[in-house]
């Protein structure tokens, strides 16, 4: 029975099988290892398997006829551990959840703490966007809670940067295996979390990323987490579908409201029109819970020494709206402006400031921006 945790994954891996599949098979043959090996007519006598899921798997079998050896060596040599539905460190909200996964995949190490909240969003994120939801991550990882994301670019990773500088937990899931890195430029961020909570994922090691992959594994997101925080959506999103996943489970939503300007903003002012909760500071939701406020570890305060022509361009620079060198000069009329560039450098090194991805310039996300 050594491996019966790989069979399980093995028959998660066919298409059109979930646990509702897997739990009749089990009650059927009385092993994911049994029913794996059972004939094509039991199988199908079994009433369990649509005709397609039956065909996959026959398909399958032919194909790798030692699958579930060959998940064990996958997951061995990838690093990655292995816990199956009603295990001790299966998550136990996870459990309650619409249709949780017969068995997850992951790298790190999954603890089961007091709470957790999961942060989600855009892609396609504003400054403001980004800024919100990595102070809101930081404050509300200060006092004990475990931020839950998706580790996709835009909201999700700001979530995630702001529970590491935190120094806390955060938990990433993925719509591919827990090896992939996905999206490449978040490889550095995937291993900090594996180092500081947990990567995990349905899908078997090496499993690449699939479009159909990520509306499944949102029900995960949300279904480990107390509640869902919603950080600028568009109209149709794949951050409304986990929201929405979330109050099919019981479960609370909160959303951050944006410019009524800001297709971005769309899908969280309809979360709130609909009974979503408005958030504008971390203790918003700790009021939501009963949690103390008075938990949260303090970050570091204290803005470094600026010299007269940083405090002017940092006087010009907001959170919200990025400027391009251009706009700051034209702002600092009036100013030696001779030095603008390295000055933004220096700015940049003393963590006061961010350039964007369009090469303009926003405040740094501090604590005591809001």
């Amino acid at each position: 029975m050594a491996l019966e945790k790989y069979f399980l994954a093995a028959w998660q891996s066919v298409s059109g099988i979930g646990s509702v599949q897997i739990s009749g098979l089990l009650q059927t043959f009385g092993s994911a290892a049994a029913a794996w090996r059972e004939s094509a007519a039991g199988l199908r006598s079994a009433g369990v398997l649509s005709a397609e899921a039956l065909q996959g798997v026959l398909r399958l079998r032919e194909e790798h006829p030692a699958l579930a050896e060959e998940i064990f060596a996958s997951c061995t040599k990838a690093g990655v551990s292995v816990c199956a539905l009603g295990e001790p460190e299966y998550p136990a909200l996870l459990q309650q959840g619409f249709r949780p996964p017969a068995v997850l995949f992951y790298r790190g190490i999954l603890e089961e703490p007091a709470d957790r909240l999961a942060i989600v969003g855009s892609r396609r994120c504003s400054p403001y966007g980004r800024a919100a939801a990595r102070l809101l991550a930081e404050r509300v990882s200060r006092a004990g809670i475990t931020i839950v994301s998706g580790a996709a670019r835009g909201i999700d990773s700001e979530a995630h940067r702001g529970a590491l500088a935190a120094g806390a937990r955060t938990i990433a899931v993925l719509g591919c295996g827990p090896d992939v890195a996905y999206p490449s430029e978040n490889r550095r961020l995937l291993d900090e979390i594996a180092e500081n909570g947990a990567v995990l994922s349905e899908y078997t090691p090496g499993t690449p990323p699939v479009p159909a992959f990520f509306p499944a594994r949102n029900r995960i997101i949300s279904g480990l987490c107390r509640g869902t925080l919603v950080v600028e959506a568009a109209e149709r999103s794949g951050s409304l579908i986990t929201a929405e996943l979330a109050l099919d489970t019981g479960r609370d939503v909160f959303a951050v409201p944006g410019s009524i300007f800001s297709d971005t903003s769309r899908g969280c002012h309809h979360l709130i029109q609909q009974g979503a909760k408005l958030v504008t500071r971390a203790e918003d939701i700790f009021e939501e819970y009963g949690w103390d406020p008075g938990k949260v570890q303090p970050a570091a305060t204290g803005k470094p020494a600026l010299s007269n022509e940083e405090n002017r361009i940092y006087g010009v620079l907001s959170i919200e709206q990025p400027l391009s060198m251009d706009e700051i000069i034209y702002k600092l009329q009036g100013s030696n402006t001779a030095n603008v560039a390295f000055l933004l450098l220096q700015m940049e090194l003393k963590g006061l400031i961010e350039e964007t991805a369009t090469h303009s310039y926003v405040r740094a996300v501090k604590e005591d921006n809001l």
